[in-house]
This record gives C-alpha cells, structure tokens and sequence, in this order.
C-alpha cells in the first residue's frame, strides 16, 4: 500500500503586514515593514507534511515572475516532489496578510497561476495522483481540478477553503471533509447546530465518509459512522494563525497516509497546528518532529 501524500492546489507568496488593528471599512492604519513568505494553502499542507517526515508530492501552478522561483526554491528545500508544478506566463498566485496583536489575520488571495490549474494538470500528473495513499485538495484552485484530482484519488482529504460551491459528488468522495467552524456554518447553512459535535454530525449527513471541524484553540471535532470525538488542543500563546489549519490537514493527510485511525490522526494533526501559531508565518512556522513537545 503506497504511503505518499499528493497535494494538488495553491501556491502563493504571503505578503505579511503586522498591525495594532485591523482597519474599518474606508479606514487606514499603519503597518510593519512587508515581509514575504511562502504559502498558499496547497503549498502549505504539502510542506507541513514534509516537514514532518512525509512522502509529499505538489501538483500545481506558479508564474513566470520572482515568486514562482521562490515558491519552487520553498518547496524543494522541504523535499517535495515538484515533479507536477508547471509553470505559467504573469504572476504567481499572493495573498495580502494583516495579522493583528493577538495573531490573528485578513487575508485577500490574488490566484494569479493558482486560477489556471485545470484538469489538463490533473491528468499530466495522473501518475502522481494514483500512486497516492492521501491526496489532499483545497479551492484556492478552480473547482473543475478539484473535481478531476477528487475522482482520481484513493482516499481525499479535502478542505473547502475558501469557502464555494461544493457539488455533492466531492461531498460524497471525501474521507474526511476538513472544515473550521466558518466553513461547517457556510456548508450547513440554516441547519447549523449550536453545538459542534452536533454540526459534525450534520455534515457527515451531507455524504462525506468522515467529517473534521477543527476549533481553533479548542481543538477538533472527528465524526465517522458510529462516533464521535472532540480532540483538545495543547495550550498555547498564539504569534500569528496564518496557515495554522493548512498544518493541521497537512499533519492529518500524513497521518493517514501511514494508517492512523481518523481520530488519532486528527489527534495528532492538533498538536501540529497548535505548534504552528507559536511562530510567524505559514510555511515558516511548521514543525519538524523534533520541535513537538
């Protein structure tokens, strides 16, 4: 049984701005010095897997400016298989990041590359893909890739994030579905349940094999069939949240990928994600094996 991870979606370079707080509509308020670090949400669970000692393959775009030989430059450096990145003519995909005194973040993606992913890619890396125990998907690409990659996939861990349309039939590929609790309410709608537990439950009614809603500091929810578990999260001082639940799916597609249990997977997955927040940056703050408590 092949253990690699493929992770098909987003690569973005992360323009980061520190602020006192976040501006009001129509409102300025002075920043820090820009700093740029590698991310987009694709780019980043690949190389939170990596780090952690995975098999990692990327599929996906960059463009033909600096950043595109930056965000190759950051994956290589992690180990990932880069054998599925194409490049594209203009500009690489880059989210503009504000992150406030508590470490929390806005965030405005321009796709750039990340909008020209298509099923033209999906079945250039077709290899890739089937030799894949986990592939791991976002919507930081367009929606007919994410389609392409989820049918050819073993097993999908998918993220729907940021929030779109999500047909059915991705619904019912997922094993699990990975949603924060803004992303469970958008799926769910007028059924939200007040609690989360409850809410698990209600989007493993909407098809998905298995179902993750990860809280923040509060950890996660993991419900299958016949159960469900809340995971909590270890305690600690937030820095910056940018990527901090790319590391989480990133550690859990890893997780499974070597046949952990859905809840000790998303067990795990927990403790990568509350290491995350403890550093600045995404792909910059993720562990190594080591660095966990």
């Amino acid at each position: 049984m092949p253990k690699r991870v493929a992770v098909v979606g987003s690569a973005n370079a992360d323009l980061v701005v520190r602020v006192e707080r976040h501006p009001e509509v129509g409102e300025t308020v002075h920043g820090s010095d820009i700093v740029v670090h590698p991310g987009g949400k694709g780019a980043n669970q690949a190389v939170a897997a990596a780090r952690l000692g995975a098999d990692v393959a990327f599929v996906g775009r960059v463009g033909s400016d600096p950043y595109g030989e930056f965000l190759g430059d950051a994956l290589r450096r992690d180990g990932v298989d880069l054998a599925g990145l194409r490049r594209s003519d203009g500009a690489s995909g880059a989210a503009l990041i504000a992150v406030g005194p508590d470490g929390d973040n806005t965030i405005v993606v321009s796709p750039g590359a990340n909008g020209r992913v298509g099923p033209g890619d999906v079945a250039a890396a077709g290899a890739i893909i089937a030799d894949a125990a986990v592939v791991s998907l976002q919507l930081e690409i367009p929606l007919p890739a994410v389609l392409a990659a989820a049918r050819a996939a073993r097993r999908l861990v998918f993220n729907p994030s940021p929030p779109g349309p999500v047909p059915d039939e991705l619904l019912a590929l997922c094993d699990p579905l990975v949603v924060n609790e803004h992303e469970a309410a958008r799926l769910l709608g007028r059924a939200m349940p007040r609690s989360m537990e409850e809410a698990a439950a209600a989007l493993l009614a909407r098809g998905p094999r298995s179902a993750i809603v990860t809280l923040g500091a509060d950890g996660a929810i993991a419900a299958e069939a016949g159960s469900t578990r809340h995971l909590p999260s270890p305690k600690v001082d937030p820095v910056d949240t940018t990527g901090a639940g790319d590391a989480f799916t990133g550690a859990l597609a890893w997780r499974l990928a070597e046949g952990d249990a859905l809840a000790d997977a998303a067990a795990f997955a927990t403790r990568v994600g509350a290491f995350a927040v403890t550093r600045e940056g995404a792909q910059d703050s993720y562990p190594r094996m080591e660095d966990l408590p």
